[in-house]
Formats: structure tokens, C-alpha cells, sequence
């Protein structure tokens, strides 16, 4: 008699806790539950991988060998089951800088928000931040002590693409040519240097050098006005080295903290302008882990205590056990006492570095001899290296000693500090997106703007507005718009279309 069931018995994949079931055949079956609960491991994972698995294996060995293994799903038995298809869900985003906003857009009205109504308050003294004269620019610097090195810049290009030659050739026929170009060190170029179109550049024209003197106040304040004329109200004072900011837009009056122009791309933690110098706008920063080098503290370096060493790492003639023999003999190390065991001070050599440069002599089998330097510890060397290397099969190996972090500096945020100066009705661009989707809607509601901030920010509110009132309505109200979307299930990435 024909079976008329599929019958599922200790279903294990992914979150699953051994579920059996009967689904009828021939009907339409539906799987309910919340987000995460299992249903598309259950559908996908299990019984159409079942189904595939067993088709595949229907075929002739010259055909399988073209279309690759298909492993067992983790089931103790499904019976009644027939050759089967399968009509997916919308995969999610697995790229780490999206968002619940940027995948929904929601971020890009965000940003356009604070872009056009954000008020700017210094983090450091907490006054809101008026734009400055070149007259209160001028009296911050002189706060500094006389006698100081002042190269006033003009910033007239700040990470934008092109050539900028017809930029360039203006102030070169003015007869400015001394200038820091891509951040490099300030020098005179006797000809207009040929930028890449295609990568962004930054150019800072030199007006003036000056050693600050209480006679020196008028030349210092024309130079600023030259400078913040050149650049758009922006200029760069390098004093003794040490570069600084003012705007005629946005600065503070106390301590100087300047952030540029308040506009959507500042908010962008994809772009050099509003992204964390840290992380990059990641959020996270991924760096060698002593607990992952040494996971089990009670073994000794012989024993296999560090992991660098032991994987691959057996010849005794490598470069890296030579400069761990080195490291153990100048600062007195056993091979064969536990980890744990070890001072502070030896620990500390080893994965840090010494606190000197150590040279040694290596000599080869075949007698040639060379020199070597130990100056960086081993959670330094795995940083390096997992940087530097084009190898994607050792990026991976080192990649294993390395864990994720949240970035000390921006704290998740991914922007700097500049763009989480802004606010708007009391929170910054992060604080509003770290809200559940049902606060942020009651949020939005209660903006309280002025009448001109109401009506420059009407249509970008009543966007939000909507988009939020569609995630709330299909039962994602529980969501935040800083939440990375390679976190989601399957059904909550589909219910953000």
C-alpha cells in the first residue's frame, strides 16, 4: 500500500532538538513559529536535503561525480519521502557592514536627517557648537604657548575622487606650491603632481608659516581668512606638528573640537569621512587572542601549550622556533614548565615582544649564516601576518588564532566621533538606530523641531515613518536598525522586503 506520509523521527540539524513528526502528502503543509524556532531547517536542511541526497545518489557514478557530495542531513530516518525540489527563501546578507538599516534603507533617510536638522555638541565639554570667526580661531591658537611653529593650511580637497589638476593649477599659478598631499609630509612640488582619477585624494595648500608672537596676531588672522576663503571655511593649523581643524561651519570655542560639514555622507560608517579610524566601520575589530594561542594554560611549551607552534610548526629549523629558542634563552624560559607557570614578565616577552630589540645569528644546515632581529611578540606577528598575506589558505590558519572584538574607540557605533556629535531631539544617529523599531517609531513621533527644522525634515520623517510602521506591522517591531543583517533568520530577512 502506498505511503501517504513522511514521517520525520530525531530531526537534530542546526537548532533542532530531536523533533519527530508526520507531514500528510499530496496536501499543503505550512510550518508556523517564531523567528529562529526551526522552520527552515526543518524544510530546507532536513527534508529537502534528504530528498536531494537521495535523487543524487538514484544516478549513475559518472554523473554524480559532476555534481559534487551531498551529506546526510542529522536525522535518524524520514520515511515516505519522494524525490524533492525546493522554492527558497531570500538568502540573507552575510557582507558585515550591513545593517537592518542599510537593508531596508531606512539608515539612508536616517542619514539624511541628521544630515539636514542635526545640531552639533562638543563630546568633550558638552555646549552645542557654533560655527567660528577667523577671529575665534585665531585667539584658540593663541592659547598655545609663544614661541610655537604655526603652518596654516587650506584644505581645499578632502577625500574625493579625481585629478584635481584644474583645482591644483589655480593655487599653483597663485603661486602656492608647497602643500601635504595624501596625507604625506609637507613639501614644494615644482610641477602639478598627476593624481588617479579613480581613488580619493586629499590636498592641503600651505598659506603661511608663522611663529607665534604677540606681534604676529594680524598676519596670523589674514592667513586665516586666506585659508578658510580657499577652502570653503575650512582650515588646517599644524602646530608644532601636531594638525588641528577649525570651521567656520561647526567648532568649538573651548577646547576646538571641529567637525566638518554636517551632511549625510558623515554619517556613512562606509565612508573615510564618517566611518571609526579604528575599526573602519565594522564595529568590531578582529586581533590576535592570548587564550586562543594558549587555550589550555596547564601545558607547557613542549606539550604543545602555544598552538603557533604546534600546528605546522614541528621542524626544528623553522625561522619562528629559532626565535622562540632566542626569546626563551635571553629571558630564562622553560619549555618544559606549564604556561601558567611562567612570570608575568616572560608571558609578557612572549606575546608582546621584548622590551628591547634582541639580535641573534642563524645558521643554516647548509652553513650560511644571517641576522635577525625580535622586536614584536607573537600576538604582534599573527596581526601582521593575517594582514599582509594574499594567501586566502593562510589568512584562514591565522585567522584561527584570532578573535572579534567590539572596538574600544566607537564601542559598536562604527562612526567616529565627529558624527556622533550630532543630535536630534536629544540622541545621536547611533542611539536612535540602537532602539527597537517600536521605541524608534514613538520616537520619531515625538520629534519636537522647529517650525523651519519641521518643514525642511517633513518628507524624510513621513518616510521613516512608513517604513517603520511596515516592520512593526509584520511582526518585527523587536529589531534595531544598528543590528547586523548576517544575524537574522531566514524569515526575518525576508520580512524586511
Amino acid at each position: 500500500m502506498e505511503n501517504n506520509k513522511i514521517i520525520v523521527k530525531g530531526a537534530r540539524e542546526n537548532n533542532l532538538k530531536n523533533v519527530s513528526l508526520e507531514i500528510p502528502k499530496n496536501k499543503l503543509v505550512v510550518f508556523t513559529g517564531v523567528s529562529g524556532s526551526g522552520k527552515s531547517t526543518l524544510a530546507f536542511d532536513t527534508i529537502f536535503a534528504e530528498g536531494q541526497r537521495r535523487y543524487m545518489e538514484s544516478l549513475s557514478s559518472y554523473a554524480r561525480q559532476f555534481l559534487g557530495n551531498y551529506e546526510k542531513p542529522n536525522v535518524d530516518a524520514i520515511e515516505g519521502l519522494s524525490p524533492t525540489i525546493a522554492i527558497d527563501q531570500k538568502s540573507q546578507s552575510h557582507n558585515p557592514r550591513s545593517t537592518v538599516g542599510t537593508v531596508t534603507e531606512i539608515y539612508d533617510y536616517m542619514r539624511l536627517l541628521y544630515g539636514k536638522i542635526g545640531e552639533v555638541y562638543c563630546p568633550h565639554d558638552h555646549i552645542k557648537i557654533e560655527a567660528l570667526s577667523a577671529e575665534q580661531i585665531r585667539d584658540l591658537i593663541f592659547k598655545n604657548e609663544l614661541g610655537s611653529k604655526i603652518t596654516i593650511l587650506a584644505p581645499v580637497v578632502r577625500n574625493e575622487k579625481g585629478s584635481h589638476y584644474e583645482t591644483m593649477s589655480k593655487f599653483f599659478k597663485a603661486g602656492l606650491t608647497r602643500m601635504k598631499l595624501d596625507n604625506s609630509p609637507v613639501e614644494r612640488y615644482p610641477s602639478i603632481p598627476l593624481l588617479n582619477k579613480n581613488q580619493k585624494h586629499s590636498i592641503e595648500f600651505v598659506v603661511d608659516r608663522i611663529i607665534l608672537k604677540e606681534e604676529s596676531r594680524e598676519r596670523l588672522l589674514e592667513s586665516l581668512k586666506a585659508a578658510l576663503d580657499m577652502a570653503n571655511g575650512f582650515v588646517v593649523a599644524d602646530i608644532n606638528g601636531q594638525e588641528k581643524i577649525y570651521s567656520q561651519h561647526h567648532s568649538c570655542p573651548i577646547c576646538g573640537f571641529s567637525v566638518p560639514k554636517v551632511e549625510p555622507r558623515l554619517f556613512s560608517f562606509n565612508s573615510p569621512l564618517g566611518c571609526c579610524p579604528e575599526c573602519k566601520g565594522l564595529g568590531v575589530t578582529i586581533a590576535a587572542d592570548e587564550n586562543l594561542l594558549v587555550p589550555n594554560k596547564d601545558l607547557s611549551i613542549n606539550q604543545g601549550g602555544i598552538r603557533f607552534y604546534t600546528i605546522n610548526k614541528q621542524d626544528a629549523e623553522t625561522l619562528d622556533v629559532k626565535e622562540l629558542d632566542e626569546l626563551c634563552r635571553v629571558y630564562n624560559i622553560s619549555k618544559d614548565v606549564p604556561y601558567r607557570k611562567l612570570t608575568a614578565k616572560q608571558r609578557h616577552a612572549i606575546m608582546y615582544g621584548p622590551e628591547k630589540e634582541i639580535d641573534y645569528v642563524v645558521k643554516q644546515k647548509n652553513g650560511s649564516i644571517f641576522h635577525r632581529t625580535i622586536s614584536e611578540g607573537l600576538l604582534g606577528k599573527i596581526n601582521r601576518l593575517y594582514y599582509s598575506t594574499q594567501s586566502n589558505m593562510m589568512k584562514k590558519y591565522y585567522a584561527t588564532f584570532m578573535a572579534t572584538n567590539e572596538c574600544e574607540l566607537c564601542h559598536g557605533a562604527r562612526l567616529n566621533e565627529a558624527a556622533l556629535s550630532v543630535y536630534v531631539n536629544g540622541k545621536n544617529i547611533y542611539e536612535a538606530c540602537s532602539m527597537p523599531l517600536k521605541e524608534m517609531l514613538k520616537w520619531i513621533d515625538s520629534l519636537n523641531l522647529t517650525p523651519t527644522q519641521a518643514k525642511i525634515s517633513e518628507l524624510v520623517v513621513k518616510e521613516i515613518r512608513n517604513r517603520l510602521n511596515f516592520l512593526c506591522d509584520v511582526g518585527l517591531e523587536y529589531l534595531t536598525l544598528s543590528r547586523e543583517a548576517m544575524t537574522l533568520s531566514g524569515g526575518e530577512s525576508q520580512g524586511l522586503d
